[in-house]
């Protein structure tokens, strides 16, 4: 491998570790009220951004839209709303990033989006966006918005190969991404030779890891087989019998995203994306344990 230290994986100046969250819209009203809490309890730490997902087929379209607007009127956060063009006509989903611009959303997560039927082929809409760099381009049209896309240090599950993902990311840059959020990987020199690819197809906007803490082993796992992610031996025997004790896999999975963060942070990453699944607590111990301070948080200026 080559010396990644010297490939920054992103544009930090002062080289503090920087972090990001992604939540889930509530389904309903105890699942908002969680929701609510950890955005609360996590907000100190003061995120480059929060994201909020979008449902396959855009299920969660409405629920996406308040929570990003709330996070916007009643917090200090950066909300970066999830869109996708599966689904949707062009004139439909140019809505939507208007709607995002008018409540004072400037990040969007530029994604293609799953069909709403698990497992099925994906198919564009005759009349939408066809791919996500044409969503891009018609995000960057509309407004001024940070557009951040997903990459694949493992390939993507649909993809022919690694050299198809990478032209795709730079197929998204090109268009207007400003920044690239990797799906989870628990083997960091998967990060670090990603890095070296990125960086040596010319791709230079920022890569940030993401993170999956895992208290649910089989949760995780049901995720990794879908979107194409590993899960080492060693992960797997670290949960073996533990599955009636919740607080010591709580334990493992913040030593273990710890050890993630600080490995990866050697090879010059210093941005990270904690996929919360809506739960503070263990987001919280991570952060904590990684030297990242809570500061004030102030009171956000009333909403004329």
């Amino acid at each position: 491998m080559s010396d990644t230290k010297t490939k920054s994986a992103s544009d930090t100046e002062s080289g503090a570790t920087q972090v990001s969250f992604e939540f889930f819209p509530p389904k309903t009203p105890e699942m908002e009220e969680n929701l609510w809490r950890s955005i609360r309890r996590l907000e100190p730490f003061q995120p480059e951004l929060v994201s909020v997902t979008y449902g396959a087929g855009g299920s969660t379209r409405e629920r996406t839209h308040g929570t990003v607007k709330r996070i916007v009127q009643e917090t200090t956060l950066k909300p970066a709303a999830h869109l996708t063009c599966v689904g949707a006509s062009k004139g439909e989903t140019d809505d939507v990033i208007r709607s995002y611009w008018d409540a004072g959303i400037r990040h969007i997560v530029a994604l293609r989006g799953d069909m709403p039927e698990l497992g099925a082929p994906y198919v564009a809409h005759p009349q939408g966006y066809q791919s996500t760099p044409d969503l891009i381009e018609g995000i960057r049209k509309i407004g001024d918005f940070e557009v951040i896309v997903s990459a694949y240090p493992e390939v993507h599950p649909e993809s022919a190969s690694l050299e198809a993902d990478i032209e795709l990311l730079k197929r998204k840059v090109d268009a207007g991404a400003t920044r690239a959020i990797s799906q989870f990987v628990f083997d960091t020199e998967k990060h670090a030779r990603f890095l070296d690819v990125v960086r040596g197809a010319g791709i230079e906007v920022p890569l940030v890891p993401g993170i999956m803490p895992t208290t649910n082993f089989k949760g995780t796992k049901r995720m990794a087989d879908r979107c194409g992610a590993s899960i080492p031996k060693w992960l797997e025997d670290y949960y073996v019998g533990l599955d009636d004790e919740l607080e010591t896999r709580k334990l493992i999975a913040a030593h273990v995203a710890a050890e993630q963060v600080n490995r990866l942070r050697a090879y010059g990453f210093d941005r990270f994306h904690f996929y919360t699944l809506n739960q503070a607590d263990l987001t919280f111990a991570i952060c904590s344990v990684l030297g990242i301070h809570r500061q004030p948080v102030p009171t956000p200026a009333p909403v004329a």
